[in-house]
């Protein structure tokens, strides 16, 4: 679940930490109210991806009709493919310079990292190809969290390779813990697979503000966190606005496990490995899997007449695959939803349907008598479904 701005700033604010004054608008006249209100502000697009500031999403204005101006600019604006529809409108921060804290999970080490940069802003990919030693990284103890000497010898690691902030390390270092704390514990909390402020802005009064902020939660906590999931359903935060394939959305939404690929044959299976399989025999067979769809053991007829016609939402399908092996679901139950999907749907597409284990001889049976012929074998069942599939081209 990906958060826009605004939305990880609000998470920001709960946790304790500092961010500017903003208001969201959705018009150019609630941009100028905001202006009005807030005096020199930055009128930011919203969007769920980086590089807005490259590509001229976010303006620096003085007075309300500069931001009802720049304000009608950006919400007329697609970056990198996505529309902007609202725009954050927050005070002008005065800033001395732009450091970058961000929390994030490391696959490899298998738990989060603390990333700490004494330069941030735009440039930090740059940054780090660049110049690496200004970069340091901490893997706190999962069950302890971060410690204040290790914050400390983080923020001296990075630096001490930046002259233009060894005057200060110090203090700072030490302003640093609070803030390492409190974004640690938000991230930890929310389940967050990145959680970062990018830039976190040093003012010359020497606070640390969060001038922008990213936050992604594990998508696989989601039942940890419906207020989330319903506020970003509430405020229409779907595909199009959080840059989720909106196949995959929809899936969710009606709770199945479902990967959208870019191919041509649609391929349904009863558990991850043996759906896996299912996508490999058909690349074997010289197809072109159109998504990974696993409906779990023990599905019920209408689970599986649900699973089709998810499949069947995405236009490039030309045929679907149904693999099955009967353990705890039954090749009977599959069967009815199989013929219950074909027949209410309308699916005149091919249908190949292999099924193994537990009623798979009724099930067989009623997929006969319904006019759809069951495959023997995964083999034979991806064979025939590519070679449909292509004649269907």
């Amino acid at each position: 679940m990906k958060l826009l701005e605004y939305q990880a700033k609000e998470r920001f604010t709960s946790a304790g930490l500092a961010v500017p004054a903003g208001r969201l608008a959705r018009t150019p006249d609630e941009a100028a109210a905001a202006a009005a209100e807030l005096g020199r502000i930055a009128v930011k697009a919203q969007v769920p991806i980086g590089g807005r500031g490259k590509a001229g999403g976010i303006a620096v204005v003085d007075t309300p009709d500069d931001a009802r101006r720049e304000a009608q600019r950006i919400l007329s604006m697609q970056i990198r493919g996505y529309p902007v529809r609202r725009v954050w409108c927050e005070t002008a921060l005065a800033i001395d310079s732009e450091l970058y804290l961000g929390v994030t999970l490391d696959r490899d080490q298998r738990r989060m990292v603390i990333i700490f940069s004494a330069a941030g802003g735009m440039e930090i990919e740059q940054v780090a190809a660049e110049t690496p030693d200004r970069i340091a990284k901490l893997w706190p103890d999962p069950f302890a969290g971060p410690q204040p000497f290790e914050i400390r010898r983080l923020a001296f690691d990075a630096l001490s390779h930046a002259p233009e902030h060894r005057e200060r390390a110090g203090k700072l270092a030490s302003s640093l813990v609070n803030v390492t704390t409190r974004l640690y514990s938000l991230a930890s909390s929310l389940d967050a697979l990145t959680c970062e402020i990018n830039p976190l802005a040093l003012t010359p009064d020497g606070l640390l503000v969060a001038a922008d902020g990213k936050l992604e939660i594990d998508e696989n906590a989601e039942y940890r966190h419906r207020d989330v999931a319903e506020e970003l359903a509430r405020e229409d935060a779907g595909a199009e606005v959080t840059g989720e394939d909106p196949f995959e959305v929809e899936a969710r939404k009606r709770g199945l496990t479902y990967v959208h690929l870019d191919g041509y044959v649609g391929c349904i299976g009863n558990g991850a490995g043996l759906t896996m399989n299912t996508l490999d025999l058909v690349k074997q067979h010289g197809g072109e899997p159109a998504d990974f769809l696993d409906i779990g053991g023990g599905a019920s007829a209408e689970r599986v007449r649900n699973a089709l016609e998810m499949v069947l939402l995405d236009p490039k399908v030309r045929g679907v695959f149904i693999n099955v092996f009967g353990g705890i679901t039954r090749g009977d139950e599959v069967a009815r939803g199989v013929i219950a999907a074909r027949d209410e749907l309308n699916i005149t597409k091919p249908l190949v349907v292999r099924m193994t284990g537990t009623r798979e001889e009724e099930g067989r049976r009623l997929l006969h008598e319904a006019g759809i012929v069951p495959a023997t074998s995964a083999t034979e069942a991806a064979d025939k479904i590519v070679q449909l599939t292509r004649d269907a081209a």
